[in-house]
Protein backbone atom coordinates (compact mmCIF):
# COMPACT_ATOMS: atom_id res chain seq x y z
CA UNK A 1 0.00 0.00 0.00
CA UNK A 2 2.97 2.63 1.17
CA UNK A 3 4.73 1.40 -1.88
CA UNK A 4 1.93 1.99 -4.20
CA UNK A 5 1.34 5.29 -2.63
CA UNK A 6 4.98 6.43 -3.39
CA UNK A 7 5.18 5.30 -6.63
CA UNK A 8 2.28 7.77 -7.35
CA UNK A 9 3.86 10.29 -5.40
CA UNK A 10 7.29 9.91 -7.49
CA UNK A 11 5.49 9.88 -10.75
CA UNK A 12 3.57 13.04 -9.47
CA UNK A 13 6.76 15.06 -8.63
CA UNK A 14 7.63 13.79 -12.21
CA UNK A 15 4.65 15.10 -14.04
CA UNK A 16 4.84 18.28 -12.25
CA UNK A 17 8.10 18.50 -12.98
CA UNK A 18 7.88 17.77 -17.17
CA UNK A 19 5.01 20.18 -16.87
CA UNK A 20 6.69 23.06 -15.20
CA UNK A 21 9.65 22.77 -17.75
CA UNK A 22 7.10 22.33 -20.98
CA UNK A 23 5.48 26.05 -19.65
CA UNK A 24 8.91 27.13 -18.72
CA UNK A 25 9.96 26.15 -22.52
CA UNK A 26 6.45 27.64 -23.39
CA UNK A 27 7.10 31.43 -21.66
CA UNK A 28 10.52 31.19 -23.37
CA UNK A 29 9.08 30.72 -26.83
CA UNK A 30 7.09 33.59 -26.45
CA UNK A 31 9.02 35.86 -24.97
CA UNK A 32 11.70 35.15 -28.18
CA UNK A 33 8.57 35.89 -30.56
CA UNK A 34 7.66 39.06 -28.85
CA UNK A 35 11.16 40.27 -29.30
CA UNK A 36 11.51 39.40 -32.46
CA UNK A 37 8.32 40.96 -33.75
CA UNK A 38 8.81 44.28 -32.22
CA UNK A 39 12.46 44.05 -33.61
CA UNK A 40 11.03 43.24 -37.00
CA UNK A 41 8.55 45.90 -36.74
CA UNK A 42 11.04 48.37 -35.65
CA UNK A 43 12.88 47.39 -39.01
CA UNK A 44 10.47 47.71 -41.28
CA UNK A 45 9.53 51.31 -39.84
CA UNK A 46 13.11 52.57 -40.93
CA UNK A 47 12.19 51.62 -44.42
CA UNK A 48 10.31 53.77 -47.15
CA UNK A 49 9.01 52.63 -50.39
CA UNK A 50 8.89 54.71 -53.26
CA UNK A 51 6.65 54.22 -55.95
CA UNK A 52 9.00 55.35 -59.42
CA UNK A 53 7.60 54.58 -62.85
CA UNK A 54 5.46 51.92 -61.63
CA UNK A 55 8.08 50.23 -59.67
CA UNK A 56 8.15 50.19 -55.75
CA UNK A 57 11.87 51.46 -54.57
CA UNK A 58 13.49 50.57 -51.40
CA UNK A 59 14.84 53.91 -49.23
CA UNK A 60 15.67 54.15 -45.58
CA UNK A 61 14.60 56.69 -43.03
CA UNK A 62 17.24 57.91 -40.97
CA UNK A 63 17.20 60.48 -38.17
CA UNK A 64 16.77 64.51 -38.85
CA UNK A 65 20.20 65.27 -37.75
CA UNK A 66 22.35 62.82 -39.37
CA UNK A 67 21.49 64.48 -43.11
CA UNK A 68 21.29 67.64 -41.39
CA UNK A 69 24.48 68.61 -43.02
CA UNK A 70 23.63 67.17 -46.35
CA UNK A 71 19.86 68.84 -46.40
CA UNK A 72 21.44 72.00 -45.34
CA UNK A 73 23.78 72.45 -47.72
CA UNK A 74 21.75 71.48 -50.59
CA UNK A 75 19.17 74.35 -49.05
CA UNK A 76 21.82 76.88 -49.43
CA UNK A 77 22.81 76.18 -52.98
CA UNK A 78 19.33 75.59 -53.89
CA UNK A 79 18.68 79.08 -52.46
CA UNK A 80 21.54 80.59 -54.07
CA UNK A 81 20.95 79.23 -57.12
CA UNK A 82 17.47 80.52 -57.80
CA UNK A 83 18.56 84.43 -56.19
CA UNK A 84 21.37 84.58 -58.14
CA UNK A 85 20.29 82.81 -61.90
CA UNK A 86 18.86 85.99 -63.74
CA UNK A 87 18.01 86.63 -67.05
CA UNK A 88 17.09 89.38 -68.97
CA UNK A 89 13.47 88.63 -68.86
CA UNK A 90 10.97 90.19 -65.93
CA UNK A 91 9.00 87.39 -65.48
CA UNK A 92 11.87 84.82 -65.30
CA UNK A 93 13.86 87.03 -62.70
CA UNK A 94 10.76 87.14 -60.81
CA UNK A 95 9.97 83.43 -60.53
CA UNK A 96 13.58 82.95 -59.27
CA UNK A 97 12.92 85.42 -56.71
CA UNK A 98 9.87 84.15 -55.74
CA UNK A 99 11.31 80.83 -55.53
CA UNK A 100 14.13 81.72 -53.78
CA UNK A 101 11.95 84.04 -50.93
CA UNK A 102 10.23 80.71 -49.51
CA UNK A 103 13.49 80.01 -48.58
CA UNK A 104 15.11 82.58 -46.68
CA UNK A 105 13.70 85.36 -44.16
CA UNK A 106 13.12 89.25 -44.40
CA UNK A 107 16.58 89.29 -44.97
CA UNK A 108 16.83 88.14 -48.24
CA UNK A 109 13.77 90.15 -49.03
CA UNK A 110 15.42 93.24 -47.75
CA UNK A 111 18.61 93.06 -50.31
CA UNK A 112 16.63 91.92 -53.20
CA UNK A 113 14.36 95.40 -52.39
CA UNK A 114 17.53 97.26 -52.07
CA UNK A 115 18.97 95.98 -55.73
CA UNK A 116 15.19 96.85 -57.40
CA UNK A 117 15.80 99.97 -56.12
CA UNK A 118 19.08 100.75 -57.27
CA UNK A 119 18.19 99.44 -60.70
CA UNK A 120 19.61 96.45 -61.34
CA UNK A 121 17.21 94.13 -62.52
CA UNK A 122 16.22 96.85 -64.51
CA UNK A 123 19.71 97.18 -65.97
CA UNK A 124 20.08 93.31 -66.78
CA UNK A 125 16.90 93.72 -68.50
CA UNK A 126 17.83 96.95 -70.70
CA UNK A 127 21.43 95.78 -71.26
CA UNK A 128 20.51 91.62 -72.35
CA UNK A 129 22.62 90.78 -69.13
CA UNK A 130 22.38 87.56 -67.84
CA UNK A 131 23.99 86.37 -64.51
CA UNK A 132 24.99 82.28 -63.44
CA UNK A 133 26.53 81.02 -60.33
CA UNK A 134 28.59 78.00 -59.73
CA UNK A 135 28.52 77.19 -55.84
CA UNK A 136 32.29 75.94 -54.85
CA UNK A 137 31.58 75.26 -51.13
CA UNK A 138 29.20 75.24 -48.27
CA UNK A 139 30.41 75.00 -44.78
CA UNK A 140 27.57 74.55 -42.46
CA UNK A 141 28.37 74.58 -38.59
CA UNK A 142 26.07 72.39 -36.68
CA UNK A 143 27.44 72.04 -33.29
CA UNK A 144 24.69 74.77 -32.30
CA UNK A 145 21.42 76.20 -33.12
CA UNK A 146 20.50 77.68 -35.10
CA UNK A 147 22.99 76.66 -37.43
CA UNK A 148 25.63 78.88 -38.94
CA UNK A 149 26.94 78.44 -42.41
CA UNK A 150 28.94 80.40 -44.93
CA UNK A 151 28.37 79.91 -48.70
CA UNK A 152 31.76 80.36 -51.30
CA UNK A 153 30.46 80.94 -55.11
CA UNK A 154 31.61 82.18 -58.35
CA UNK A 155 29.10 84.35 -60.74
CA UNK A 156 29.24 84.84 -64.38
CA UNK A 157 28.05 88.03 -65.70
CA UNK A 158 27.86 87.94 -69.73
CA UNK A 159 27.27 91.13 -71.19
CA UNK A 160 27.33 91.57 -75.31
CA UNK A 161 30.63 93.14 -74.84
CA UNK A 162 32.04 90.80 -71.96
CA UNK A 163 31.91 88.22 -69.47
CA UNK A 164 32.66 89.36 -65.83
CA UNK A 165 33.88 86.72 -63.66
CA UNK A 166 33.01 87.61 -59.95
CA UNK A 167 33.45 86.24 -56.42
CA UNK A 168 30.70 85.91 -54.23
CA UNK A 169 30.98 85.11 -50.29
CA UNK A 170 27.91 84.90 -48.24
CA UNK A 171 26.77 83.73 -44.48
CA UNK A 172 24.25 83.50 -42.47
CA UNK A 173 22.05 81.27 -40.05
CA UNK A 174 19.52 78.15 -40.26
CA UNK A 175 16.51 77.76 -38.72
CA UNK A 176 14.30 74.85 -38.69
CA UNK A 177 10.68 75.10 -39.91
CA UNK A 178 7.89 73.22 -41.65
CA UNK A 179 8.56 71.46 -44.93
CA UNK A 180 6.80 72.11 -48.05
CA UNK A 181 6.37 71.77 -51.87
CA UNK A 182 8.03 75.62 -51.75
CA UNK A 183 10.53 74.18 -48.83
CA UNK A 184 11.37 70.60 -49.27
CA UNK A 185 14.08 71.05 -46.93
CA UNK A 186 12.55 72.44 -44.03
CA UNK A 187 15.03 74.79 -42.98
CA UNK A 188 14.86 79.33 -43.60
CA UNK A 189 18.01 80.89 -44.12
CA UNK A 190 18.15 83.45 -41.77
CA UNK A 191 20.22 87.05 -40.80
CA UNK A 192 21.78 86.59 -44.10
CA UNK A 193 24.50 88.67 -45.22
CA UNK A 194 26.78 89.07 -48.38
CA UNK A 195 29.98 89.57 -47.49
CA UNK A 196 32.11 89.86 -50.43
CA UNK A 197 30.82 89.97 -53.89
CA UNK A 198 34.41 91.30 -55.89
CA UNK A 199 35.48 91.10 -59.67
CA UNK A 200 38.27 88.67 -60.26
CA UNK A 201 38.31 89.21 -63.96
CA UNK A 202 36.91 90.47 -67.14
CA UNK A 203 37.07 89.29 -70.28
CA UNK A 204 36.50 90.87 -74.14
CA UNK A 205 33.63 89.21 -75.62
CA UNK A 206 34.46 89.00 -79.81
CA UNK A 207 32.00 90.74 -81.90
Amino acid sequence: MFKKMKNIDTAFRHVRGFTMLVILGCVLICCFALYKSFSLVSQMQGKIYILANGKALEAYASERRINVPVEASDHIKTFHRLFFTLDPDDKAIQANITKALYLADGSAKRAYDDLKENGFYAGLISGNVNQTIAVDSVAVDISEYPYRFRCFATQSIVRPTSITTRKLITEGGLRNVSRSDNNPHGFLIERWNIIDNSDLKTVSRHQ
